[in-house]
């Protein structure tokens, strides 16, 4: 373990094999500036998260943080785990700024960056709120898919969408019965969209295909009103033996390879390669019939949050549903981010039990920390005890046990020969409880419940609406975060911010793309469409 230079770090980045650049800062940390190819994984959470992100044990690991000492701290963590090869940046983001690398603001931005490469290089065809007005006036037949997650249609979507998950249409087309005409695709901004109708447009040759520009933030930019709190339609049953058709035309064309449950062992065995194998079904499916080899990463969401599931660049990845069609289509996306993609259909025939082999790790979770009531909390600190809460800082300001100072693991305060009581979830404590007892604390115990159960319990909490101010909130991204909810600037900030992806890349950077040669002009019949 040790500390490199802003340009060995470079350097190994982007060259040939397998390397995880985890930034261990925190949330809002990361959010406001982090190296192109950093993966989030907060000292907060390390020892939670790094093991799906990272599951081999010798891949080569270089971790980023402020230049305070917490990358070195999390390389003793992941050492204790079983990992052989950890390095940091001397310095952190700063040293990287200042040896001239960009800092980028913003979270999954390799995935983001993707949408945008994609339409330019690709030739999107995609059309404004007006021109969509326009079709509704003249009561042109279309239909306008939204590509998000049915949790963030039910936020906010554009009047007469209907919540279709990106991946979800290619596989449920027959079953739609749809009117001729073109189809829409929007999302909240501008990658979903994009990545939605480009892959609509690929699998289904000769439909017309639009990407809606800006989605809801352009839609609400153009003075038209939203609609919220609308529940998504429960989504049609699939065609299989259309889907398997369309999924076997799919991959023929674009010489995507696909493996059984032995060869995707065989992969997992390889002891110089990372292997991920992950269920690309609807979150529903997925929890109707579990799978225990492959996590649940919704085919749209891990294109469009890669970084979210894959920490180990230039990885292989296998992409399972059911019929292969949604799992070729991601298969094909991750393909263009740099990964080597394979797709396992049938995941309904697989055994319940069925595991691909896997590397041991050390221990990953500290024992659940003694709790104690909340009321019990109060007295105890009013005897002395150090009450820390360590929820996220706006839960704090909102409400939290009088006495208690705010806290994140990474920024502990000095206990030694103190006793102490923490709030927070589960395991935030029990790791932060690792770092206290070796500081030197004499006991550490959880306090039970949350604030809902304190209130429900008589207990009056404090509110401190100013308190952690904005700079210590680390755990919470600033940037454009009300874009969402009516803060027009912030949405113009944001669109703003996306579009500039590009112009910030170098050459190494744009260099971890495999964009195919597509040109949607000629698979969408759209000739006369409009465009703005």
């Amino acid at each position: 373990m040790a500390a490199i230079d802003p340009l060995g770090a470079k350097r190994r980045l982007h060259a040939p094999g397998e390397i995880a650049c985890l930034d261990v800062r925190e949330h809002g940390q990361y959010g406001e500036g982090h190296p192109f190819l950093a993966v989030p994984c907060p000292y907060s959470r390390l020892e939670a998260l790094v093991t799906a992100l990272v599951p081999r044990r010798d891949v080569p690991i270089i971790l980023v943080d402020e230049g305070d000492g917490v990358a070195s701290r999390a390389a003793a963590r992941l050492a204790a785990l079983g990992y052989a090869d950890i390095d940091w940046i001397d310095g952190g983001a700063p040293a990287w700024a200042a040896a001239g690398y960009t800092l980028f603001k913003g979270v999954n931005v390799p995935s983001k960056t993707l949408g945008e490469l994609v339409e330019a290089q690709w030739h999107i065809p995609a059309m404004g709120p007006d021109a969509l007005e326009a079709w509704r006036s003249a009561h042109r037949s279309f239909q306008l898919f939204d590509g998000r997650p049915a949790v963030e249609f039910a936020k906010m979507t554009i009047p007469g969408s209907r919540s279709m998950p990106n991946g979800e249409a290619g596989h449920r087309w027959d079953a739609l019965a749809l009117e001729a005409g073109p189809v829409v695709i929007n999302c909240a901004g501008r990658t979903r969209s994009i990545i939605g109708a480009a892959g609509l447009a690929i699998l289904q040759p000769g439909l017309p295909v639009l990407a809606l520009e800006n989605g809801t933030q352009g839609w609400a930019l153009s003075g038209r009103a939203l609609a919220y709190g609308r529940a998504a339609a429960p989504l049609p049953a699939a065609q299989a033996m259309a889907s398997r058709q369309r999924a076997d035309a799919f991959m023929a064309a674009h010489g995507l390879l696909q493996v059984d449950r032995a060869e995707a062992e065989r992969l997992a065995r390889e002891p110089d390669r990372t292997t991920y194998l992950l269920d690309v079904r609807d979150p529903a499916e997925h929890a109707a019939a579990p799978r225990a080899a492959a996590p649940s990463a919704p085919g749209g969401q891990l294109v469009q949050a890669t970084d979210q599931w894959i920490g180990v660049r230039r990885a292989r990845v296998i992409l399972a549903d059911d019929t292969g069609l949604r799992a070729a289509l991601a298969a094909f996306w991750l393909r263009q981010l740099g990964y080597e993609t394979y797709v396992l259909a049938g995941i309904d025939e697989w055994p319940t039990d069925w595991r691909l082999p896997a590397e041991p790790f050390g221990p990953l979770h500290p024992a659940a920390l003694p709790e104690v009531a909340a009321s019990e909390a109060a007295s105890r600190a009013r005897d002395g005890d150090l009450l820390l809460d360590l929820r996220g800082s706006l839960d704090y300001r909102a409400g939290h046990l009088p006495g208690a100072a705010w806290s994140m693991r990474p920024r502990l305060p000095a206990v030694a020969g103190r006793r102490l009581l923490l709030a927070g979830e589960a395991n935030i404590t029990a790791l932060a409880a690792v770092d206290l007892i070796e500081a030197g604390a004499v006991s550490v115990h959880r306090i039970a419940g949350d604030a809902q159960a304190w209130r429900n319990a008589g207990l009056a909490l404090e509110t401190s609406p100013g308190a952690p101010v904005d700079a210590e909130a680390i755990d919470f991204l600033f940037f454009v975060h009300d874009r969402h909810d009516g803060n027009l600037d912030a949405a113009r900030r944001y669109l703003a911010w996306e579009m500039g992806l590009l112009a910030q890349l170098d050459d190494a950077e744009r260099g971890e793309y495999r964009l195919d040669a597509i040109d949607l002009r000629d698979l969408s019949d759209l000739k006369g469409e409009p465009s703005s």
